[in-house]
């Protein structure tokens, strides 16, 4: 039983380590977190960003790479 929950866990360990990696360097080839419909406010000292179109691209990517080792 706690064998399948260290397995999870370093599974999602691992996945959380690539998306990081991918946000890293992702931001500097790629121009992520900087794309057309991404929101980004500045008021004075207060800034929000909310990654629309980042995370929508990632998530298909995402999703097309899961389903190739899926199968």
């Amino acid at each position: 039983m706690w064998e399948s929950f260290g397995k999870t866990f370093l599974f999602i360990g691992a996945i959380m380590l690539a998306l990081g990696g991918i946000m890293l360097v992702g931001g500097r080839l790629f121009g992520l977190g900087r794309l057309p419909g991404d929101i980004f406010i500045q008021k004075g000292n207060f800034s929000f960003y909310f990654p629309v179109m980042t995370g929508i691209i990632l998530s298909i990517l995402l999703t097309i790479i899961l389903n190739i080792f899926r199968r």
